[in-house]
């Protein structure tokens, strides 16, 4: 399944695995202060917190970005990213 096929299918996804995995991604991406693009004053924090079904296509964008990084290096940010991708993929 390529990027444009997962992102039309998480579009509006209340699937609870799956928004309970972005909430995990995103509460790593600000533990662990990574920064892949301006969410114009939006924190990852503040993304997790307020988290719709609307914004998992968001967060899967991010996944992707996460996973494919070559300056990320945290094994657990990333395995967070593919579960995310996973989840979207088996739903």
């Amino acid at each position: 399944m390529n990027q444009d096929e997962l992102i039309k299918k998480c579009e509006g996804m209340e699937d609870s695995s799956v928004m309970g995995a972005c909430r995990v991604m995103l509460e790593l991406m600000d533990k662990e202060k990574v920064k892949i693009e301006d969410e114009k004053g939006q924190t990852y924090l503040g993304m997790a917190e307020n988290l719709k079904p609307a914004d998992v296509s968001k967060v899967l964008q991010l996944a992707l970005k996460v996973r494919e990084s070559g300056d990320i290096k945290d094994p657990e940010l990333k395995n967070a990213a593919s579960r995310i991708i996973r989840a979207i993929e088996m739903s």
